[in-house]
């Protein structure tokens, strides 16, 4: 079992609609669906609040969970999500159910001498690049990297970033985000 059944069970079984859990825990009525629905897990002060909230320990909430070890994804197997920036950039999402994992790995595609749109992330969100092909300027917070095939770069993605392809050929680089932000 889950914890999205877990909780779905324990809240049913209290006759307490998604609603009133949101009102008397203060977690967001669309995170207590995500959670119930197995699109995301939740944190600890949420499930605090929310053990709070359906009068019973932390500790029944976790009770009977199943563990879970490996979680085996073939990416490319199935149908990504693209999301298309702009003209010349997307980002396809390279695994699926993305709302459970602690880090979202992307695909990025920068068309010649093109440029993604300007991010900035949540304060503790941190991003990974491998470049794949190509030559690319990494601008974070206005300082410049410029990097091309295998280079990696680490950074802090609450900053102001955004990539731009510095040559004739298209840009592919794998782009790692934690924790995962839509």
């Amino acid at each position: 079992m889950y914890i999205g059944e877990k909780l779905e069970a324990i809240r049913r079984a209290k006759k307490m609609s998604l609603t009133e859990l949101s009102e008397k825990s203060g977690v967001q009525m669309a995170t207590l669906s995500r959670i119930e629905n197995k699109k995301m897990i939740g944190t600890l002060e949420s499930h605090m609040a929310i053990s709070k909230a359906l009068g019973i320990d932390i500790t029944e909430l976790y009770k009977g969970l199943a563990q879970q070890n490996a979680i085996i994804d073939f990416g490319r197997d199935k149908e990504t999500d693209v999301f298309t920036h702009s003209d010349v950039a997307s980002y396809e999402i390279l695994t699926k159910n993305i709302m459970n994992k602690k880090m979202m790995p992307t695909l990025v595609r920068i068309a010649p001498e093109g440029k993604t749109n300007k991010e900035q992330n949540e304060v503790g969100t941190e991003k990974f690049i491998f470049v794949l092909d190509g030559k690319v300027e990494i601008n974070v917070n206005n300082q410049i990297f410029n990097l091309h095939k295998y280079n990696t770069l680490y950074f802090d993605a609450s900053l102001p970033h955004y990539y731009r392809n510095l040559g004739k050929t298209p840009v592919k680089l794998i782009c790692v985000g934690t924790p995962v932000a839509l």
